[in-house]
């Protein structure tokens, strides 16, 4: 490190002094805390994005929001030349370079770091990260704090790319580094187009299904409201009306928004007796999740839910039956399985009921970890892989080698049989493959998604509810002395420590119709996690209060 950038660190450092007594830890969510606690944080993330931009020669992301948190929160992520959540390997100088405590040590774990990884800070390439952030106000100054850290690398450009949601600015990182068109402007073209694309390969009887129909979105008073309604105008024929979209008053993810609807199970705010029977959605705060949800007759104030499994279920379906298509020969036999293993995967909090319909469609299910980084790692083990979490946080992601073939296969069959079925179902997979956001989940585009999939099905969105009926669950937290002592396996659904505690979880579970039970320590907060599911709701309950009980028996709470 020369001396010239060694003065602009000290000298840029000194203005973000960091919070006394706050240690910071940067997770699946980046960093996230009060915003008046992150200035600093957002500044030394600035460097880290140079850094990280420097190392990979690509363009990175920064990210300033915090989803579904409350509007006085807000937080900060990198966003990596994929698209994805920053390496996990760079999370632990993350969190040493947030909690240094003055100028001086920050400067040494710069230098360290930098020697350590072979990054070249004077004459290399120049490094570039693009910034967005959501709609709270405390977005403002981070985002100015962000642009100081980068500024502060001699040879790193900030570009501020303005108010975006979350999985816009992930799309952007990606485009850019595929040498793509990576504006706000490209983003709503693609995703418009590919709607487009499907919408026309609809089958004629079903073309009049859903026209007409206007879909309810609750945008979470945030930002994905006002990028919905953007989107809508480039998708004719596509009526939206959209509710809680923070610009009539109302307060960012309070009593509204995709975590409160899926959580609560209650209509969002602005919706009641009038919507009895529409088709509903709601975002998040960043427009990362998205739910569907019916106001029953019954019960106005209650939903009935279609979460995040039902949406991948949804994908599941449409992409096997033009698969199944496509890969037909002429016997009605499927060939070329070698280019198209599709896979679907899950966390152990995927309801029962969806797991089981999964399976019996004959699709292959597999498991992981919570968190979006390990489902994410798991479903690119596939040539399609599909992953959801019940919060309404998924994608889709199609393999290069996939991608390839498919384009090599229209191309054949636009030349010897134009217009067959076998090469509508190429063009609709092809347009799947440019709608979803490949980076990370995002609210918007799998919305059109699935309502481009509704209509192709002629579906209402109850006969996409009786797909299968969620078995009755119920989720509890204990607060213990060490989570710690809780050790898991095969994805978090088998406790390894205390020695016992699953013998005896077993034998509760033994107990109840359709039971299933684990425990997992939780990864932000001094509690273990239980999660019950069984045939009746009061089953379900007595399982995860036994199961408490166990927890508290073996591991004792917390003083």
């Amino acid at each position: 490190m020369n001396e010239q950038q060694r003065s602009l660190l000290l000298e840029s450092s000194t203005r973000f002094p960091p919070p006394k007594g706050v240690k910071l830890s940067y997770g699946t969510a980046g960093f996230r805390a009060d915003a008046s606690l992150l200035e600093s944080t957002a500044y030394r993330v600035g460097i880290l994005a140079a850094l990280r931009s420097l190392k990979t020669q690509s363009v990175i992301g920064v990210m300033i929001t915090a989803s579904h948190n409350k509007v006085s929160d807000n937080g900060v992520k990198i966003a990596d030349p994929s698209g994805g959540m920053m390496t996990q390997h760079w999370e632990p100088f993350a969190d040493v370079l947030a909690n240094a405590s003055d100028s001086s040590e920050l400067l040494k774990l710069i230098n360290d770091f930098v020697r350590n990884e072979n990054i070249q800070l004077e004459g290399g390439c120049p490094a570039e990260i693009l910034l967005g952030r959501d709609t709270r106000p405390s977005g403002v100054s981070l985002i100015d704090a962000a642009k100081q850290g980068i500024n502060s690398i001699i040879g790193a450009t900030a570009r501020d790319m303005g108010i975006l949601t979350t999985p816009q600015l992930h799309w952007m990182v990606r485009a850019k580094n595929k040498g793509l068109k990576a504006t706000e402007q490209d983003y709503f073209e693609q995703l418009a187009s590919s709607y487009r694309c499907l919408v026309d390969l609809i089958p004629v009887d079903n073309r009049s299904h859903l026209d007409g129909e206007i879909l309810i979105v609750d945008g979470a008073n945030g930002v994905g409201g006002e990028k919905l309604e953007i989107l809508g105008g480039f998708c004719e024929g596509l009526f939206i009306d959209i509710r809680n979209s923070g610009k009539t008053g109302g307060v960012l993810n309070e009593g509204v928004g995709a975590d409160f609807v899926q959580k609560e199970k209650v209509v969002p705010s602005s919706f009641g007796s009038n919507d009895v029977g529409l088709r509903c959605a709601s975002l998040d705060g960043d427009a990362d999740r998205i739910v569907y949800f019916l106001v029953p007759q019954h019960d106005v104030n209650t939903i009935n839910l279609v979460d995040g499994d039902k949406i991948l279920t949804l994908f599941a379906l449409f992409i096997k039956e033009q698969l199944s298509i496509l890969l037909e020969d002429r016997d009605g036999r499927s060939n070329n399985r070698d280019h198209a293993r599709l896979g679907i995967v899950q966390t152990a909090y995927a309801n029962g009921a969806s797991t089981n319909y999964l399976k019996t469609i004959g699709l292959d299910v597999s498991f992981t970890p919570t968190g979006v980084k390990y489902l994410h790692e798991k479903a690119a083990e596939y040539d399609i892989g599909i992953y959801f979490e019940a919060n309404g946080h998924g994608t889709i992601l199609f393999s290069e080698s996939f991608l390839s073939w498919l384009e090599m296969r229209n191309n054949e069959l636009s030349s010897t049989s134009e217009g067959s079925e076998k090469q509508n179902a190429a063009l609709k997979l092809l347009a799947v493959t440019r709608l979803i956001n490949q980076a990370v989940g995002d609210a918007l585009s799998g919305l059109l998604l699935v309502e481009a999939i509704l209509k192709h099905m002629g579906w209402s969105i109850q006969k996409w509810n009786h797909l299968y009926s969620d078995l009755p669950s119920r989720q509890l937290k204990v607060k213990v002395a060490d989570r710690t002592a809780v050790v898991t396996t095969n994805a978090e659904t088998i406790a390894v420590t205390p020695p016992g505690i699953q013998e005896a979880i077993d034998t509760q579970i033994a107990k109840y119709p359709q039971g299933r039970s684990f425990i997992r320590p939780s990864g932000t907060e001094d509690v273990v996690r239980v999660y019950a599911e069984a045939a009746t709701q009061e089953a379900a309950d007595n399982l995860a209060n036994s199961v408490a009980e166990l927890v508290v028996k073996f591991i004792g709470v917390a003083s």
